[in-house]
């Protein structure tokens, strides 16, 4: 199988070229090449396929092999990879994801994608759809107990579940003891990601995630749009704010008019190459 190891701000993936390779077992290949000793190395497995409605379909698997909505980061390095490799000539493009169609507009500096814009589409905010357990319509600043300690979350679909709280200090939190306490949580059917989250001020927030299926990584594009939704809705930021993760900085907007969230940020290719499946 050829491949190409890209990442948005170190959010890694193994990215396939599905109009030339076939992929029978997606959730076992992803296993096998996210093994960061035995494998390539990677948060999971992005396949870059033909769509029968939009110019590119996106699967993506995460590192236990479980199959994810929506990938943020993964979508950028999609826009850079289809572009960059001649399989479009546009600098705008759609594709279609289980959590949608999202609009990509990149940005070509000598010939290679830069940056990446994502038109995210329209934070779901219905806590049935996100989805989380509760008898309130919208989940916002509610306290939710995890490991004996109470947590003020917030909760939001971005096409996949997050659950948002702020805290002081996240550089020392021990993540990888509550991450895995907040994804299995009882009130999230379906797990969720986890953004533990310091405001720095009201237009620069700093964030940590702990993703479904993948444990902690030093980025998550639709956490950072749940992140800016979040922070808006309790009062602690812009509309539009520099997002702070481990591999980067975000630009995420939560437009007014449209009320759709655009991510802004880079997409970095790594290397090429073939590994036997």
């Amino acid at each position: 199988m050829k491949f190409t190891k890209m990442h948005g701000i170190g959010n890694d993936y193994v990215y396939v070229n599905c109009f030339e390779e076939k992929i029978e077992n997606p959730s076992e290949v992803a296993i096998k090449v996210s093994d960061r000793h035995f494998g390539i190395g990677s948060d999971g497995l992005v396949l870059i396929m033909p769509s029968q409605t939009e110019d590119f379909r996106m699967r993506m698997f995460n590192a236990d092999g479980s199959e994810a909505e929506m990938c943020g980061n993964a979508i950028r390095c999609v826009g850079k990879y289809v572009y960059d490799n001649g399989l479009t000539d546009k600098d705008t493009i759609s594709v279609e994801t289980l959590a949608g169609t999202k609009i990509l507009k990149m940005q070509i500096e000598e010939g290679k994608v830069k940056t990446v814009r994502v038109d995210m589409g329209e934070p779901i905010l219905d806590s049935e759809k996100i989805p989380v357990t509760s008898n309130k319509e919208k989940f916002i600043d509610e306290d939710v107990e995890v490991d004996g300690e109470n947590y003020k979350v917030t909760c939001v679909s971005m096409g996949n579940p997050h659950a948002v709280t702020y805290m002081n200090d996240i550089d020392h939190l021990k993540i990888e003891e509550i991450g895995p306490k907040f994804e299995h949580h009882g009130i999230f059917p379906k797990r969720t990601n986890t953004e533990f989250v310091e405001v720095l001020d009201r237009s620069t927030l700093k964030m940590r995630v702990w993703e479904r299926g993948a444990g902690e990584t030093l980025a998550c594009g639709t956490g950072a749009c749940a992140v800016l939704v979040a922070s808006v809705l309790n009062g602690v930021s812009e509309r539009k704010a520099t997002v702070k993760l481990i591999g980067g900085d975000l630009l995420i907007e939560w437009n007014e008019q449209d009320n759709h969230v655009y991510m802004t940020g880079p997409a970095t290719k790594v290397f090429d190459g073939e590994i036997k499946i």
